[in-house]
C-alpha cells in the first residue's frame, strides 16, 4: 500500500514571544515493511533545523524560532511505502535491550485495578503471546474507544480502565501497563493509520493520527497491538515514533498557549477525492 500524508501543527503563543525553543518527532523511519518514499517538514519561519535522534532512536528535529511571534506552523509531508507483516516487527532501530521496556511511568502506572485486570487476563492463556492476544481482546471490550488529540493528554492507564472508555493514545497505556505488569515488555508507538476502505461521509477516508503499542513476544520478537481496533498492525499503519508513553512519542514539544492541528492518511493509488482532513484543538 503507498500511503500520502500530510500533517499540520500550529502552536499558538503569546503574541510577541520570542526565543522559543521547540522539538519535532514527525519524520518516520523504514524497516521491513515500511519504506519512505519521501518525506519533507515545513515551516513558517525563518529558521534552521537540525536533526538528531532521541534516546530511543526516533528522528527528531530542533529549532529556535527568534521571534517575534504569535504562532508557529510545522508541516510534515510524505509518501510512505508499506506491507503487511501480520503486526511482527523486523528491522527497527532497538536502542535499548527489551526489558527497558517493562519500566512504567506516571502515565502507565499499575494501580490495584490495573493489576487486577492484567491477572485477570493472564488466568486465560498460559504462553506470552497467547496473553498479549488475550489482552488486547479483553481491553477492547472493557474499554470503548472515543476520539481524542493526538497532541492531546492521553488518560493514564487507570483513568481509562475506570472511565471504560479513552482515546488510543489512553488505550495503549492501559496495554502497555497490564502487559508490563505480567512480565512482558511493551511500548507506545505514535504514527498514522489510512482507511481500511472508502466510506461515506465528509471526513470521512480521510486517515488520522494514532496511538498504539508493541509488545515482545519470545521467538517473535516485537508485535504491534491496537487494542482500540482489536488487531494487530497492518500495512495501512505508518509508524512514526516510539518510547514508554504517549509523552515520550509527541510530535511537538514546546510551550505555548494552544495547538491545531490537522492530519490526512490516505491511499495514494486510490481514487481521490476532495475531503477536509481532521481538525483538532487543544487548550
Amino acid at each position: 500500500m503507498r500511503i500520502r500524508i500530510r500533517h499540520e501543527i500550529t502552536q499558538r503563543f503569546e503574541p510577541g514571544s520570542r526565543n522559543m525553543a521547540v522539538t519535532v518527532r514527525l519524520t518516520p523511519r523504514s524497516h521491513e515493511g515500511q519504506f519512505i518514499l519521501r518525506w519533507a517538514l515545513d515551516l513558517n519561519s525563518d529558521c534552521r533545523l537540525a536533526a538528531q535522534e532521541d534516546a530511543f532512536g526516533n528522528l527528531c528535529h530542533t529549532f529556535s524560532v527568534d521571534g517575534p511571534t504569535d504562532h508557529l506552523s510545522v508541516v510534515a509531508e510524505g509518501e510512505v511505502e508499506t506491507q503487511d507483516t501480520t503486526g511482527i516487527m523486523h528491522g527497527t532501530v532497538e536502542r535499548f535491550p527489551p526489558s527497558l521496556f517493562l519500566r512504567q511511568t506516571d502515565l502507565t502506572e499499575a494501580t490495584p485495578a490495573v493489576v487486577a485486570f492484567a491477572e485477570s487476563v493472564k488466568l486465560t492463556e498460559d504462553d506470552p503471546l497467547g496473553q498479549l492476544h488475550a489482552l488486547m481482546v479483553a481491553l477492547h471490550d472493557k474499554v470503548e474507544e472515543q476520539d481524542g488529540p493526538a497532541l492531546g493528554g492521553p488518560l493514564t492507564a487507570d483513568a481509562a480502565l475506570q472511565a471504560g472508555k479513552a482515546c488510543s493514545g489512553g488505550i495503549a497505556h492501559l496495554f502497555t501497563a497490564a502487559a508490563r505488569h505480567l512480565g512482558l515488555p511493551a511500548r507506545h508507538i505514535s504514527g498514522y493509520l489510512a482507511p481500511d476502505a472508502p466510506e461515506d461521509g465528509e471526513n470521512a477516508g480521510v486517515g488520522t493520527a494514532r496511538h498504539w503499542a508493541e509488545a515482545y513476544a519470545p521467538k517473535f520478537g516485537w508485535i504491534s497491538f491496537d487494542a482500540g481496533r482489536n488487531l494487530c498492525g497492518t500495512e495501512h499503519y505508518v509508524r512514526l515514533a516510539v518510547a514508554l508513553d504517549a509523552m515520550g512519542v509527541a510530535p511537538l514539544r514546546s510551550t505555548g498557549l494552544e495547538v491545531e492541528e490537522a492530519v490526512s492518511a490516505l491511499d495514494s493509488r486510490a481514487p481521490q477525492k476532495v475531503a477536509q482532513a481532521q481538525s483538532q484543538v487543544q487548550s
